[in-house]
């Protein structure tokens, strides 16, 4: 299935999107590319983040933390957050769940989606928590879903966060995150 042309504007869906090589996202139809790769401090912190996680997860089996997954929210956008825990999800192609957290790590070139697109396709998508990490400032500003609006909870540098209301009990210790890089 090709292109359909919405006032000339190409309009794609997940089947274009499935049938593409390199790294991409589709956000109402329109494709981003996720060139160039992101820095090296970049994915580092996305370790950090994603090993801090795991590491709680011994007694919570329906959960897992992924990174640099699909999340296909409908036909017509598909993200890939840098990292994000994810309960029940049967394990096919992408994610189909929404996820309880969604962590995106700030990079020259995704500022803006991250802080203003994505963010209102996360809450609109009612995910509990959304964690923005600026991997210069090595601060996380943590934003928590209540009563359908992102509420900052505030910018965590050395602060231990405990998550409440999620399927299991997880927290992660931004100490630990950023310690390698002060």
């Amino acid at each position: 299935m090709g292109a359909v042309r919405l006032n000339d504007l190409p309009y794609y869906t997940y089947d274009d999107y499935a049938q593409w090589e390199g790294n991409w996202e589709l956000i109402n139809g329109v494709p981003y590319s996720m060139a160039p790769s992101p820095t090296i401090n970049h994915q580092a912190i996305a370790n950090m983040i994603a090993f801090s996680l795991t590491n709680k997860l011994d007694i919570c089996k329906q959960c897992l933390v992924l990174s640099e997954q699909d999340w296909k929210v409908d036909e017509s956008t598909t993200l890939r957050p840098d990292v994000v825990f994810v309960c029940n999800e049967p394990g096919d192609a992408f994610i189909t769940k929404r996820p309880e957290i969604i962590f995106e790590i700030l990079s020259k070139s995704s500022i803006r989606k991250d802080q203003v697109t994505k963010f209102a396709i996360y809450q609109d998508e009612k995910v509990p928590y959304y964690i923005i990490v600026s991997p210069n400032d090595l601060k996380a500003s943590v934003y928590k879903l209540e009563d359908g609006k992102y509420s900052k909870q505030g910018d965590f540098t050395h602060e231990q966060l405990e998550f409440d209301g999620l399927s299991c009990d997880i927290g992660i210790n931004f100490t630990d995150v950023f310690g390698r890089f002060r």
